[in-house]
Parts: C-alpha cells; sequence; structure tokens
C-alpha cells in the first residue's frame, strides 16, 4: 500500500528557513514526479515546487528564489528547502507523488503545517 510522509513543518519567524521531508514508500516501480503544494485558510490548494524524475524543477512564482526542491539519495525522497519565509508563506504544506505501481496514480500525504510569524 502506498503511503506519502511528508515531516519538517513548524513556527519560524519571517526571514527565517525550514526544511521539509517527503517519503513515498510501496510497491513503486518508478517515481514520475514529486512535488509541494501548499494549502492556506480559506485559499484553494496551490502549487508550490515539483521535480520529474529527470530532475528537471517547476516553481511557483511566489517562491522563486527563494525556495529548493531537491531529490534524496533515495528517489522516492523529496525535499523543499524554504528560506527567507514570509508571513504569507503560511499554510499546511503537502507532498505529492505521481508513481507508476501497477499503474500510473498520485498519492498525497497528511500534510504538515508551516507558520511564519511577522
Amino acid at each position: 500500500q502506498m503511503q506519502v510522509v511528508e515531516t519538517g513543518g513548524g513556527l519560524v519567524q519571517a526571514g527565517g528557513s525550514l526544511r521539509l521531508s517527503c517519503v513515498a514508500s510501496g510497491s513503486i516501480i518508478s517515481i514520475n514526479v514529486m512535488g509541494w503544494y501548499r494549502q492556506a485558510p480559506g485559499n484553494k490548494r496551490e502549487l508550490v515546487a515539483t521535480i520529474d524524475d529527470g530532475g528537471t524543477t517547476n516553481y511557483a512564482d511566489s517562491v522563486k528564489g527563494r525556495f529548493t526542491i531537491s531529490k534524496g539519495n533515495a528517489k522516492n525522497t523529496v525535499y523543499l528547502q524554504m528560506n527567507n519565509l514570509k508571513p504569507e508563506d503560511t499554510a499546511v504544506y503537502y507532498c505529492n507523488a505521481d508513481v507508476t505501481a501497477h499503474w500510473r496514480e498520485t498519492y498525497w500525504g497528511q500534510g504538515t503545517q508551516v507558520t511564519v510569524s511577522s
């Protein structure tokens, strides 16, 4: 059974940094894309950053230059390094894994809270 688990959220002051981690586990044949999304209260879930199997990355304009997505040594691990955090970055951050197991499917983690105080 597939699982996606995020860790690393917390409370930080504006200008600070946090690093989120995500691990996808289960009967995975290949990882197609892994990414981070976030949802603030009253808002829709939005893309933060993605990285595909070839290492190509994509970022929301609001986080370019501040956030970096990267893969771990284990191919089913992805990180989000968040620097120069702003209060508007406050949200629940979700990891998304687009994988091929028996067929191609997308899985979500349970989310991790990031709170940036001003």
